[in-house]
């Protein structure tokens, strides 16, 4: 059953397609994520369907209800936990979730009841009294995730809820939202940079880049599209287009993408095929600088449809980002 669908979504800022018409559904009880550089327009999708900026063009149901006519009913049914701290640090954390609960107007008998089990779920049941100054960030973060789930929403809106924290807290966080999902089947939509996050939490992955979704699937089926191994060479900074042009002609080459001075090819029996390509090399006078084998990652697809890796797209995002910000100011 589909909680959420997108038809043909737009934002513009001025001349800048913050997110470009995009579609897509999710189904009840799924971890969708939005995968793409910063910038990439993930978060201005999630402020639409979260009813915090209103489309430029096109349609979206969330939870039933059309984001346009029906904001009320839409908040009513979700929580969000966005990338900028918004906890109290004067309160403690039982108080943050308390004042929160009290704003959706919770009965108080069953609010107690609710933040008991937030603070139990999310592990901070001893530290319930403790100012939130004095949380770790990691701890925050946890809160914050726990105070989108006290009253109860059937979708919890996540825009990069990892970042800024360090690797072992960010595998923490990761296993709280796997646990929350399993235990209450709450639908979870998730932004982030992070290759490794969305493959190992989401069911589906969508990614978006410049605005566009451009691919969207499995993690493991789009992987398996590129198939075999990943071949990654570096080459000299002199021309080499055309031995680029006869890797492209082997045969058992699949795919070949080229971004800067670094070739990505996928093909079977990796292996066997590295000293072939150092001979074709040769032939062509270019030096390779370094080869290194593995198998496909996502970071690996997003490369095949967009010519570039997430971490150089992040330069050119963060440009983006600040346009949109100071339209979104005007």
């Amino acid at each position: 059953m589909e909680i959420i669908r997108v038809e043909k979504l737009g934002k513009q800022f001025g001349n800048l397609n913050a997110v470009n018409h995009i579609s897509f559904a999710v189904s009840e009880g799924e971890i969708f994520g939005l995968l793409g550089p910063n910038g990439a327009g993930k978060t201005t999708t999630i402020k639409m369907l979260t009813t915090l900026l209103p489309p430029t063009s096109g349609d979206a149901t969330v939870a039933g209800y059309d984001i346009k006519t029906a904001q009320n009913e839409v908040r009513k049914n979700i929580g969000i936990i966005f990338q900028d701290p918004s906890l109290d640090d004067e309160l403690t954390g039982k108080e943050n979730l308390e004042f929160h609960a009290i704003l959706y107007k919770i009965p108080e008998e069953k609010r107690n009841k609710k933040i008991k089990e937030v603070l139990k779920l999310v592990e901070l049941e001893d530290k319930a009294d403790v100012l939130v100054k004095n949380y770790s960030g990691g701890m925050k973060r946890r809160l914050e995730i726990g105070r989108g789930l006290v009253h109860e929403p059937k979708i919890l809106f996540l825009d990069e809820p990892t970042i800024g924290l360090d690797p072992q807290t960010r595998r923490h966080i990761w296993e709280y939202i796997k646990k929350l999902n399993e235990i209450h089947k709450t639908t979870v939509i998730l932004t982030t940079h992070y290759i490794e996050e969305a493959d190992y939490l989401c069911g589906r992955v969508a990614f978006v880049d410049h605005g566009n979704i451009v691919a969207l699937d499995t993690p493991k089926t789009l992987k398996n599209k590129l198939g075999g191994d990943v071949i990654s060479i570096k080459l000299n900074a002199e021309s080499h287009d055309g031995f680029v042009k006869n890797m492209k002609n082997l045969k058992w080459v699949r795919t070949v993408s080229q971004h800067d001075d670094f070739v990505n090819l996928t093909v079977e029996e990796g292996e066997k095929r590295i000293p072939e390509l150092i001979v074709l090399a040769e032939k062509h006078n270019v030096a390779i600088l370094s080869v290194s084998l593995h198998k496909p990652s996502l970071e690996d697809v997003f490369i095949q449809y967009t010519g570039k890796t997430i971490r150089e797209e992040a330069g050119n995002a963060k440009d983006n980002m600040r346009t949109r910000q100071r339209w979104a100011r005007r």
